[in-house]
């Protein structure tokens, strides 16, 4: 199971992960590697991935913008849709999954994320999706489909006042 971790704006991540020893261990045996959006890391199984974005909670809450996890080529999930279908809430992802987004990355930052009605195809976006370099399709559960806000992130915590676990202080 592949996982994308997409950063916030201004932020190197594949740098900052590796800034780190803590985040370095964490990862020794993944090979992260970097993309313009943020780091894109291949594993197993769902249940590694998930478990890899646990020990990384550190950095995901100062450093990541969203967690995503691949469940097809080009096709990703979110973090809680993961959960559930690892936690057997979900039994089945089929293809035509109903709650959906559609997110534009330009220049490695993310411009847009449209929703997706279900039966819709990427096609069928292009006008909204005008400028961007390139896309994936993020599947969500039905509660997030439009939980997401590209004008309000929140801002990156000083990582000077708490040091990552098993981080020395200087």
């Amino acid at each position: 199971m592949n996982t994308l971790l997409i950063q916030r704006d201004g932020v190197d991540l594949h740098h900052t992960l590796f800034a780190s020893e803590t985040s370095r261990m964490a990862l020794r045996f993944y090979h992260p590697k970097k993309m313009a959006c943020g780091v894109y890391i291949s594993g197993a199984s769902l249940g590694s991935a998930l478990s890899l974005v646990s020990e990384l909670r550190w950095y995901i809450r100062r450093y990541i913008r969203e967690v995503l996890f691949e469940v097809k080529k080009g096709v990703y999930c979110t973090h809680t849709l993961a959960q559930d279908v690892y936690y057997e809430r979900i039994t089945v992802l089929g293809d035509a999954w109903v709650f959906r987004r559609l997110y534009g990355f330009k220049n490695g930052q993310l411009i847009s994320a449209v929703v997706m009605t279900p039966g819709s195809t990427i096609g069928e976006y292009q006008q909204d999706i005008i400028g961007v370099d390139a896309t994936i399709e993020v599947w969500c559960r039905e509660d997030e489909v439009e939980d997401i806000s590209l004008d309000n992130q929140e801002p990156i915590e000083d990582a000077g006042d708490s040091p990552a676990p098993g981080e020395n202080e200087e």
